[in-house]
């Protein structure tokens, strides 16, 4: 058995080992996702428009937790991932065998079912990069922990993630064995804030869509 930790993967490798497939346009999932218009009214907006002003002032100073506590958890605040049914889960331990590999780790922030364990994941959000250093695939390290949690779920649903680079964020959508990345958003932009915005609100929809299905 051969094992490797998240960290260790680059998305060329998670392609070759496990059969996936990256589609780099024309992917419907990623493309709805994209022109979402999720709604948002004005107190979000201003306070969307603060926590992006102090993005552009810091985002090339701040170190990896700096960025974490005074930026990404205050955005994800706004949004709510929480209900009866699903909750944040951060810094936990996701494992699988897949094959000829055992593959762990510990994911960030995942949204998921569950109260004290993440049951069925739904959303991850990844990395958490300050602006000037980058040591590892962070896509490849996100894909692989979303192919982890698609061998967990049942049913086998599309997963959605996003992987942040300082004040970039890009979205990636999983769906079988096909997956596409979209371009980068930049949160220092008031215009791709709101879109970041409006694609979180998106998938705290399609998870309550989800798990509070209508009779």
């Amino acid at each position: 058995m051969k094992k490797r930790k998240f960290e260790d993967w680059e998305f060329e490798q998670v392609q070759k080992e496990f059969g996936y497939k990256r589609y780099y346009k024309n992917f419907a999932l990623l493309e709805t996702w994209q022109a979402c218009q999720e709604s948002i009214n004005s107190a979000e907006t201003e306070r969307l428009e603060q926590l992006r002003e102090r993005l552009f002032y810091y985002a090339e100073t701040w170190n990896e937790d700096e960025l974490k506590f005074m930026f990404i958890s205050q955005l994800v605040e706004l949004v709510n991932f929480y209900s009866e049914h699903y909750k944040i889960f951060t810094q936990r331990k996701f494992a699988a065998v897949i094959g000829e590999w055992e593959v762990n780790g510990v994911v960030d922030f995942v949204v998921a079912n569950g109260l004290q364990n993440p049951s069925q994941p739904f959303f991850f959000l990844h990395e958490y990069k300050q602006e000037r250093k980058r040591d590892n695939d962070p896509l490849g390290q996100l894909l692989m922990e979303m192919v982890v949690a698609q061998h967990q779920n049942e049913p086998k649903i599309p997963l959605y993630g996003c992987y942040v680079v300082g004040r970039n964020y890009f979205f990636v959508v999983l769906h079988g064995q096909e997956y596409s990345v979209s371009n980068a958003y930049n949160a220092a932009s008031s215009s791709d804030i709101i879109s970041i915005f409006r694609m979180f609100r998106f998938v705290k929809r399609y998870i309550e869509e989800l798990s509070n299905p209508r009779p």
